[in-house]
């Protein structure tokens, strides 16, 4: 069962919990032994399929970690090529802040792109995140050297 801030995200789009499948290959082979529901059950990890309200297509889907130390969780979502540009990611994302947020009470949230998908990082923008950071060169994709742009939002006492 979803939780209420969930449930009806708008009249867009609606999030799925449990997202089993289909995720993408590449995330299958990394994480094969990946349990989302127990993930889900002990509060460490959610994630969520992006879907059409009315038809059910799916569009992408949308994780947060929980750090129970520190209050705080990553955020990360893709969404398939057909539908980029659309206003999805940031619809889903707005979503999992309140999530975050009201419901699991976290501190902050933060999230990250790599520096060649700069698209991505105005989703982040756009949900009020902050640049916090630029990790030159971090991690290897596809044979190549990427950096990686950190953004995170703190939850004001007011929300």
């Amino acid at each position: 069962m979803l939780p209420p801030s969930l449930s009806c995200v708008t009249t867009t789009i609606f999030i799925k919990a449990h997202l089993r499948y289909p995720i993408p290959t590449h995330w299958i082979v990394r994480y094969p032994a990946f349990s989302i529901t127990d993930s889900f059950e002990k509060e460490k990890h959610y994630e969520f399929a992006i879907c059409d309200r009315a038809t059910g297509t799916l569009y992408g889907a949308i994780a947060l970690s929980y750090d129970h130390r520190y209050d705080h969780g990553e955020m990360a979502y893709w969404i398939g090529e057909a539908y980029w540009g659309k206003g999805y990611a940031t619809e889903a994302s707005q979503a999992i802040l309140h999530f975050a947020f009201h419901v699991k009470r976290f501190h902050k949230v933060y999230g990250r792109h790599f520096a060649s998908n700069p698209a991505s990082g105005k989703v982040l923008q756009k949900i009020g995140m902050i640049q916090e950071g630029v990790l030159m060169d971090h991690v290897k994709k596809e044979g190549q050297y990427e950096s990686l742009i950190y953004y995170g939002i703190v939850k004001r006492e007011e929300e």
